[in-house]
C-alpha cells in the first residue's frame, strides 16, 4: 500500500523468494503417509538462523509464524509500541537487514552469487481472522508443495 506507513505497530505478512525461484533452502519430505514437513538445506538453516536474530537486531520486532519452503521464506513479522519512538523499524528495513546478513552468511559456506530476488511480497495483517488465516496457510504450505503457486518441477 502505497501511502501506508510499515513503522507502525502490528502485524505483517512477508513473502520472501529466491533468486529464479531456485529451490535453494529446502526439500520437502515426507509426502503420502508421513507429515510432510521442510528439510533444510545448509542455506536454508543459515535463512532460519539469521531470521531468529531479527529480534535482537530490531528490539520490538518479533518473528511470529514462519516456514521455510524450497523456493521461499513466509513469515508473520510483529512491530510492536516498543519498537522504538523514532525512528521505528519498517518492514523493508528489517527484510533487507535479513537478506544482507543471510546472503553474507551464506557466501561464507559456498560462494553464490544471489541468494534472494530484490523485492519481497506483504501484506498488512488485519484483524485476527485474517492473522487465523495466514498462520494456517504457514502451518499447512509444505503439505500443500506441489500445489502452491511458486513450485516448479523443472527448478525443484
Amino acid at each position: 500500500m502505497q501511502e501506508y506507513d510499515y513503522s507502525t505497530p502490528g502485524a505483517y505478512f512477508v513473502t520472501i523468494c529466491t533468486h529464479d525461484r531456485k529451490c535453494l533452502l529446502s526439500h520437502i519430505v515426507g509426502r503420502g503417509l508421513a507429515p510432510a514437513e521442510s528439510r533444510y538445506t545448509r542455506y536454508g538453516q543459515i535463512a532460519e538462523e539469521q531470521l531468529l536474530q531479527i529480534e535482537k537486531r530490531f528490539p520490538g520486532v518479533k518473528v511470529d509464524q514462519y516456514v521455510i519452503m524450497p523456493n521461499h521464506i513466509h513469515v508473520i513479522f510483529f512491530i510492536e509500541d516498543s519498537a522504538g519512538a523514532s525512528p521505528r523499524p519498517t518492514v523493508m528495513d528489517v527484510v533487507c537487514a535479513y537478506k544482507s546478513l543471510t546472503i553474507r552468511k551464506c557466501k561464507q559456506v559456498q560462494p553464490i552469487d544471489k541468494l534472494f530476488q530484490s523485492s519481497f511480497y506483504d501484506h498488512v495483517i488485519r484483524g485476527q481472522e485474517d492473522y487465523d488465516e495466514i498462520a494456517k496457510y504457514i502451518s499447512e504450505n509444505p503439505l500443500r508443495w506441489e500445489l502452491d503457486k511458486l513450485y516448479s518441477e523443472d527448478l525443484c
